[in-house]
């Protein structure tokens, strides 16, 4: 029987991901190497119909076992923090380029013929054009994203030389339950250690575009099914919302989602012209419209996105099944 592999599948999009690709009748093969993801993000998935593996996809040889007789692969691993690029460059080499390579490598040797790949909207860096469409120039501007850039590249190279047919999905901040980075979980450690003063990165006008997992992996499903359907060679698709929020909006979110008043917001001015760090892509907004052309729409804007995000990991956190994850965000 054929199934679907998930790399990263046990993090937070590629668990949401996996739940939702078995509640619809697929076989599932999770590959995570539990460096971001959790097994506990799976529990309460059908176990008949899912194969955890740990592993990692540096372990070229296994990564071609593992693959064989796959339908189609998610590729959703990678190493996720943008803001480590910049002091950790060769992670985000090894765990998002080489580890893709990887995948493909292993796709072609197995005859496997769909890939998804989940790429990421830093590829744009920064641009004047907003909402920013998919054919507008590519020039990100952290480690990360150049990465990202990478791997898009690669993939093209493949579906020209090998005949892989490959979606492309660019997406904004995706928020929600099972996170395990970004800045909702950043307030909501610092106030839980000071509940009186916040530290805000930048200098507080960093605006951008937030998705809950749930519009995200809507977005997932549909995209992959208009592909399929319509014998696609390569796609991209942006991943997001039609507006956005600044960072002192969603600080304002979580403090009031905290029951917290009087908190005194400490901005630390940031760095190039009011960045969080090096390589923070100040202003972002995707253009959504092509997705939404095949009949996709956000069922949440960005600040009901945040709300509900917010709201979703205090819950997490007070049941003490997300407290793993807490501790080690930031």
């Amino acid at each position: 029987m054929s199934y679907i592999v998930v790399t990263g599948g046990a993090g937070f999009i590629g668990s949401h991901l996996t739940k939702r690709l078995i509640e619809v009748g697929y076989q599932v093969k999770v590959l995570d190497n539990f460096s971001y993801g959790k097994p506990g993000n799976l529990a309460h998935c059908d176990r008949s119909r899912i194969v955890i593996r740990k592993m990692d996809l540096s372990n070229f040889s296994e990564t071609v076992k593992e693959l064989k007789g796959a339908e189609v692969v998610f590729h959703l691993a990678a190493d996720p923090e943008v803001r480590t690029s910049a002091t950790n460059p060769r992670s985000h080499y090894e765990n998002n380029l080489q580890a893709t390579f990887n995948v493909l490598e292993a796709m072609r040797l197995n005859s496997i013929k769909y890939l998804v790949f989940t790429s990421s909207s830093v590829v744009y860096g920064d641009t004047e054009v907003m909402p920013t469409p998919e054919d507008n120039p590519l020039n990100p501007i952290s480690i990360y994203g150049s990465t990202k850039l990478a791997c898009e590249a690669l993939i093209s190279g493949y579906v020209k030389a090998f005949g892989v047919k490959a979606l492309i999905l660019r997406p904004a901040n995706i928020i929600g339950a099972n996170g395990t980075h970004g800045v909702i979980l950043d307030f909501i450690r610092k106030l839980k250690a000071n509940p009186s003063e916040l530290e805000i990165l930048g200098d507080g006008t960093q605006r951008k575009s937030y998705l809950h997992i749930s519009d995200c992996v809507n977005a997932m499903m549909q995209s992959y099914q208009y592909f399929r359907e319509n014998n696609l060679d390569l796609e991209v698709f942006n991943v997001g919302s039609h507006d956005s929020l600044n960072v002192m909006e969603i600080a304002k979110i979580v403090t009031k989602e905290m029951e917290l008043k009087n908190v005194n917001f400490k901005l630390t001015g940031g760095v190039y012209g009011g960045r969080g760090w090096k390589g923070d892509v100040k202003i972002m907004l995707l253009s959504i419209s092509k997705l939404e052309r095949i009949g996709w729409k956000p069922s949440l804007n960005s600040k009901e996105s945040v709300r509900l995000s917010t709201s979703e990991l205090l819950n997490q956190l007070s049941h003490n099944v997300f407290k793993e994850c807490f501790n080690n965000a930031g």
